[in-house]
């Protein structure tokens, strides 16, 4: 049997809420641990994983994209004698210096006062033992390449190698969201970003068949099951937009068009949010990157929403996000070459800096309203679960 210690971060300045958070995580944990037989217990602010040793490839997985933690190490439970304690100290230093470390520090916390040592104690015995019984290792307290922590619960707990978790609040914790999901690199980054914020997701694409393909659509549909490895279950709204774009085209100054199309979009995706229940909607714009993500055009875009806008990356550099994207796995999927509508419907010399009132104008002017209700009408809804992100477009 393996047993993996969580730490909890941001959770535990939630005072009088912080049941409601850890009753969130540990569901959220369950979820994800689906089908691994992994047992789950909680106690005095840390969570502890227990599995079978075939299984330990698959929590740790797990563990690696669970939002909420500040971090997961595989530890080494022990009699809550000194003796023992010093012994599993010595057995994870061992275990460093096999593996090239060569300074270390013990850290020690000591939650059952009745333990003979304090945690100056402890961590000076141990430290001790270990030199003594590993001279290999040397102790450096301002920069040791590895620490030893040790915990003195119910049980004594001895690791060394811990892994930094993605921190934030549980999914669920923080309203739900409906994500603008192109195929495009930004909005799925967004999307992890909010869920990192406890945020609970749902995702709205709109398809302009067939002027973008089958394949547009299942590029869509897999960054929604990546984000899913993280934020849980997605459903996925896909909503038909060719007439609408096809009007736009028909009607607008083509200087218009794009900001037109991103009034409809945040139109239709309102629409769907207050009927859904879903607070807000999330975007993965950032200022002045492109031209519909002016101040001016951002004005325009939001307008038609009639809910919170969320944008997580309004003032992110396209390099930081880019590496966000590789972190979390949407990069490559994001790259391949299935245009969205927006792509293929960009004018040559876009508006820069439109004025809301002539943008109001130029929108009723569209008369949206039926076709919008109409796309509505006609959704596809599709959950989106981590099962399907290694699925093949």
């Amino acid at each position: 049997m393996t047993t993996f210690l969580l730490k909890l971060g941001e959770l535990t300045l939630k005072g009088g809420n912080r049941q409601e958070f850890e009753q969130i995580l540990k569901r959220n944990l369950t979820t994800m641990l689906k089908g691994t037989r992994a047992v789950i217990n909680c106690t005095q602010g840390r969570f502890f994983v227990h599995c079978e040793t075939d299984r330990e490839r698959q929590v740790e997985a797990v563990l690696d994209r669970l939002i909420g933690i500040a971090g997961w190490a595989k530890t080494s439970p022990c009699d809550k004698t000194v003796e023992a304690v010093l012994e599993a100290c010595v057995a994870e230093a061992r275990a460093l210096a096999a593996a090239g470390i060569r300074t270390f520090k013990i850290e020690a916390r000591r939650a059952d006062k009745s333990f003979p040592l304090d945690s100056y104690g402890i961590m000076r015995a141990a430290g001790d033992a270990v030199c003594e019984a590993v001279p290999e290792l040397q102790v450096d307290v301002q920069h040791p390449q590895q620490i030893i922590s040790v915990e003195i619960r119910e049980r004594a707990y001895v690791y060394g190698l811990s892994h930094r978790g993605r921190r934030g609040l549980p999914v669920g914790s923080a309203g739900r969201g409906l994500l603008l999901l192109s195929g495009g690199i930004d909005s799925p980054v967004a999307g992890y970003l909010m869920a990192n914020r406890g945020m609970r997701l749902e995702a709205i694409y709109f398809h302009a068949y067939p002027y973008t393909s089958e394949e547009a659509q299942k590029k869509v549909h897999k960054l929604a099951s990546i984000i899913s490895q993280y934020a849980l279950p997605v459903r996925l709204h896909t909503i038909p937009f060719t007439q609408i774009q096809v009007r736009i085209k028909q009607r607008s100054p083509e200087q218009w068009s794009t900001v037109l199309l991103r009034m409809a979009m945040m139109d239709a995706a309102g629409r769907l949010a207050r009927r859904n229940r879903i607070h807000c909607l999330v975007t993965g714009e950032s200022l002045s990157q492109v031209a519909s993500q002016t101040v001016e055009n951002i004005q325009c875009t939001e307008s038609t929403a009639r809910l919170p806008v969320f944008r997580p990356l309004i003032g992110t550099d396209k390099e930081d996000t880019v590496r966000i994207a590789r972190e979390i796995g949407t990069y490559e999927t994001s790259i391949l070459p299935y245009e969205d509508c927006c792509v293929l419907f960009s004018p040559a010399h876009p508006i820069l800096h439109g004025h809301i009132d002539e943008a109001k104008a130029l929108y009723e002017s569209l008369e949206l309203e039926d076709l919008l209700e109409e796309a509505l009408r006609n959704e596809k809804i599709e959950k989106c679960t981590s099962e399907d992100a290694d699925l093949t477009i």
